[in-house]
């Protein structure tokens, strides 16, 4: 089946014209979307995509239809060969039906997968670099030295954990998180009290 899919990027843009070359390219389903290509969001595009299955054709006017970066493209395009759906682009003269239009899109394939990997690669190398500087990763801790300390204090002074959690900024379970031994005295000796 040939799914068409036609995009402008304002709402005071005509969309017709690319509907009635989708048409005439004999599309059965048409999705439309007044959307920036710059949006990752597009609803008539995830439609149009959620309707394509393994030998359908998703055909275009134009490839700057589907995004207005090339990564955005590359993506697609990879997503598309791995779903089996081929593409066709009307004014670009593009048809993964035909010998050249496949060979484009496998190119546009493995250069997806090289940028991943490029991108993981990148990102392994940063990671490494930064633990080799003593620096780690994630979120920065709450329980910091000093709420450490004010919490053994305040422990010392007979406050009990759920006091102490509030008055320092914290949950209870980072604070027992932080000082088990502590805490969990703290309660039993309130139990006893």
């Amino acid at each position: 089946m040939l799914i068409g899919y036609a995009r402008v990027s304002t709402p005071e843009q005509d969309l017709e014209p690319q509907l009635v070359a989708l048409r005439e390219a004999g599309c059965e389903r048409v999705f439309s979307d007044k959307a920036s290509g710059a949006k990752a969001n597009r609803a008539g595009l995830a439609d149009a995509l959620s309707h394509a299955r393994a030998g359908d054709v998703l055909v275009v006017w134009k490839l700057d239809r589907l995004g207005r970066t090339m990564k955005g493209l590359i993506d697609l395009s990879a997503e598309l060969v791995n779903r089996e759906v081929g593409l066709r682009s009307i004014t670009d003269g593009i048809d993964t039906a035909g010998t050249a239009g496949k060979l484009v899109f496998h190119i546009m394939a493995a250069m997806a997968e090289m940028e991943r990997d490029l991108v993981r690669e990148r990102t392994t190398a940063a990671l490494i670099i930064a633990r080799r500087e003593g620096r780690i990763g994630g979120r920065k801790r709450v329980m910091t030295p000093k709420r450490i300390e004010a919490a053994r204090k305040l422990l010392a002074s007979g406050m009990s954990a759920r006091e102490i959690a509030p008055t320092i900024g914290v949950s209870v379970a980072t604070l027992y998180r932080h000082l088990p031994a502590a805490v969990q005295e703290s309660v039993t000796a309130e139990g006893e009290a």
